[in-house]
């Protein structure tokens, strides 16, 4: 399939069709790759944050939350009215 690229501000880009899209399950983030010549887009192999929201979760449940580095102040906050 022929498209056509595109001006998308000072940058180009390619529109994927939504066949294409729904077909690959891509949803907001891809893979891209060059290979040679060849330039590979792709459903990501290990998604960022996935399953962070959960294991937050446990760790709130678990009372397991307290900053690891505990409060501390700059030494010129002091001077500061809040």
């Amino acid at each position: 399939m022929l498209v056509n690229l595109r001006q998308i501000g000072s940058s180009t880009g390619v529109i994927i069709p939504k066949p294409f899209i729904v077909q690959l399950g891509l949803e907001e983030t891809i893979e891209l790759e060059l290979s040679g010549n060849a330039l590979t887009l792709r459903k990501p192999s290990n998604p960022v944050r996935v399953g962070w929201a959960e294991a937050s979760k446990q760790i709130a449940a678990a009372g397991e939350n307290e900053l690891v580095m505990g409060e501390f102040a700059n030494d010129a906050d002091a001077d500061l009215t809040w």
